[in-house]
């Protein structure tokens, strides 16, 4: 398709109609309500997360080692993430308008890629740190400095939006010809794609594929890492260093299992076992209850964030002054 017949097709094709949970809920104002909650809950846990990391300058308490540096690209990608869908799919209900234009599909479609494929390697870099500071902690200083650390988040960010950039265009050039009723509750590749009338295997087979790829990437590093981490803190002779280590990388692993998991069922399973219903369901689970439930792990299950978070707050202070 050339250039001018594309630009003819798109500026003329009517907008997309994004059929989601409400339509199928027989409580839409209270599931509305339900996730407009979550929503301000992930917003706030993130923002606060960043917070914390950001002003420990000011309180005795580091939280600027490259662990926390991470942390707070986590949130900060989990903020962007829930905030490309949630708003949206709130306006609709409110509003009684399901439509997105073109544009705006392709925008939300590129977004969501781009961050779902910064935050896979994402959780790798973390894993690669972990490793080195468990494994190596005195070369820890040199092989995780600064330099190194904004080098691996450059690197995550720079393959995000490749996924990005290789989807985006192709899924919203396919000639739609017959319902443009996306059976999700947001542009997401698949549910697109399924629209189109034109064949879209060979398509659908390298997106496979690249899909694959993108996430055996970072699961052989995740592995690699979490298998020498195992081997390292059972050669521990103390007791509260293994402890502090599985700790630690305890709560890594939940936001491993919970984002590759959903990740996988969504692009990886065949299409058999796909069904809108289920694949809306995983996706509200990524996109909305994984940007809550990050801060959550990396919070209360963390002695430093909490400490922070007490100091911050004053609440140390609070309770000092109302024991005198």
């Amino acid at each position: 398709m050339d250039l001018t017949t594309w630009m003819n097709n798109y500026t003329t094709q009517s907008d997309f109609t994004l059929v989601g949970f409400f339509s199928q809920s027989k409580h839409p104002a209270l599931l509305a309500v339900v996730i407009f909650v979550v929503f301000l809950m992930a917003l706030s846990g993130n923002a606060l997360l960043i917070l914390l990391i950001l002003s420990d300058i000011h309180i005795p308490i580091h939280l600027h080692i490259p662990m926390y540096f991470f942390i707070s690209q986590l949130s900060l990608m989990d903020m962007m993430y829930i905030s490309v869908t949630v708003p949206k799919m709130l306006m609709d209900q409110v509003l009684g308008s399901h439509k997105i234009s073109a544009a705006a599909c392709g925008m939300q479609m590129f977004l969501y890629l781009t961050l779902a494929g910064s935050e896979y390697f994402l959780l790798a870099a973390m894993s690669y740190d972990h490793y080195v500071a468990i494994c190596h902690p005195l070369q820890y200083p040199v092989l995780m400095n600064h330099r190194v650390c904004l080098l691996l988040m450059s690197v995550c960010w720079i393959l995000g939006s490749l996924d990005g950039f290789m989807f985006t265009p192709v899924t919203m050039t396919f000639p739609f010809c017959g319902s443009r009723e996306i059976h999700h509750f947001f542009c997401e590749v698949p549910a697109v794609t399924k629209l189109s009338c034109s064949d879209t295997w060979l398509y659908e087979t390298l997106m496979y594929v690249c899909c694959v790829l993108m996430l055996l990437i970072p699961v052989t590093v995740i592995s690699g890492s979490y298998t020498s981490i195992l081997l390292t803190v059972l050669r521990m002779n103390s007791a509260e260093g293994r402890k502090k280590a599985l700790a630690t990388c305890s709560s890594h692993m939940t936001v491993v299992t919970l984002y590759y998991g959903a990740a996988i069922y969504t692009y990886i399973f065949p299409a058999s076992l796909h069904t809108p219903e289920k694949d809306m369901v995983v996706s509200m689970f990524y996109t909305i209850l994984t940007p809550l439930l990050n801060p959550l792990i990396y919070s209360f299950r963390n002695k430093n964030v909490t400490e922070a978070m007490k100091k911050l707050l004053g609440v140390s202070t609070l309770f000092q002054e109302t024991v005198k």
